[in-house]
């Protein structure tokens, strides 16, 4: 139904657009370097499935409802940000800087269902998709929602593999900076003002 073409294009674009600095890959980036690779790998994995709901939502027009309802869209953003304010104080009040591998395994599930609610919270997403898919949408070529949620799994999946590298990455700079306690007892201070800069952000920004 999507011509190869079409298709080359929307990854070189959606790559480009998931390497650039944001909210999802600063996520991915601390979680990797404060609790290992796959604190990251989980945390981008329930950022990817909270795709799955932006891309559906773009297909059926209800990402349209949200940009059209300024009540809407302030609600969500709001709870969005109070989301990412709670993890900063969660944050500041952890001790726990380096968390071995078989507590890390334990919180995996945890760190997905983040990555999920911080996904789902930012309505700055639903009203990407809705703006970015139909660009790549051929009329003539079918089903119009059915080559957004194709063009969304796409998306999806380079999205996964972007972040999983950055994860590794991320975790090979941790381990050197964990090792220096002068550096490691910094590491959830700087979390916590990660977080609480990103939902100030999220809470003052506009459609």
């Amino acid at each position: 139904m999507i011509e190869s073409t079409q298709v080359f294009y929307f990854v070189i674009a959606s790559a480009a657009l998931t390497i650039l600095p944001g909210p999802d890959i600063i996520f991915v980036t601390i979680q990797s370097i404060s609790q290992g690779k796959w604190a990251g790998i989980s945390t981008a994995l329930g950022l990817c499935t909270g795709l799955i709901v932006h891309t559906t939502a773009a297909a059926l027009g209800i990402s349209a409802i949200i940009y059209n309802s300024a009540f809407a869209f302030t609600i969500v953003k709001y709870l969005g940000a109070l989301y990412l304010l709670y993890l900063a104080v969660l944050a500041l009040f952890d001790k726990n800087v380096v968390i071995t591998e078989s507590v890390v395994k334990s919180e995996n599930t945890a760190l997905y269902k983040k990555g999920i609610f911080m996904n789902l919270l930012n309505p700055k997403v639903s009203l990407f998709f809705l703006a970015f898919l139909p660009q790549f949408v051929n009329p003539n070529s079918g089903s119009v929602p059915i080559q957004m949620i194709l063009l969304g799994v796409i998306f999806m999946i380079q999205a996964i593999l972007i972040f999983s590298a950055v994860a590794v990455f991320s975790s090979i700079f941790g381990e050197k900076i964990l090792n220096s306690q002068k550096c490691g007892k910094y590491i959830n201070l700087a979390k916590a003002g990660i977080f609480g800069a990103i939902g100030i952000q999220l809470a003052l920004s506009s459609k």
